[in-house]
C-alpha cells in the first residue's frame, strides 16, 4: 500500500505550541511531522526502552539538543540517529519542521 502525505500542507505552525501531526502508525514504526515557531523546542526526554528513532530537518534550522545540555546544529537536510533511550531534543532557531522516525513504535 502506497500512502502520500503532504506534510507542508497537513500540519501549519502554531504561536501557542509545537504543532504535531501523526503521520503514519504501524506495528513497525510511527511517523510524526513536528512544527517549531521560532523559539520553540521540543525539551530533552528519553524512553525506557529497545529502538531507534531519526529526527529529519524538513526546513528551517535549529539544534538537536542531548544529554548534558549538548547540542548539534540542526539545519535543512540534515538528520539526526539514535537510540530511542539517549536523550534527545530539538529547538527552532527559525520556524522549523521536522519528520520523527520510531521503529518500533511506541
Amino acid at each position: 500500500m502506497l500512502k502520500r502525505i503532504e506534510v507542508f500542507n497537513e500540519n501549519s505552525f502554531d504561536e501557542k505550541k509545537v504543532s504535531n501531526l501523526l503521520v503514519h502508525d504501524s506495528p513497525y514504526m510511527k511517523v510524526i511531522n513536528f512544527n517549531f515557531k521560532a523559539g520553540q523546542e521540543l525539551p530533552v526526554h528519553s524512553h525506557d526502552i529497545e529502538g531507534q528513532l531519526s529526527i529529519a530537518v524538513l526546513e528551517g534550522s535549529g539544534e538537536f539538543l542531548g544529554k548534558d545540555g549538548s547540542t548539534l546544529p540542526a539545519e535543512t537536510g540534515d538528520v539526526l540517529i539514535s537510540d530511542i533511550s539517549e536523550p534527545h531534543g530539538v529547538r527552532a532557531k527559525t520556524d522549523m519542521r521536522v519528520l520523527v522516525t520510531i521503529a518500533p513504535p511506541i
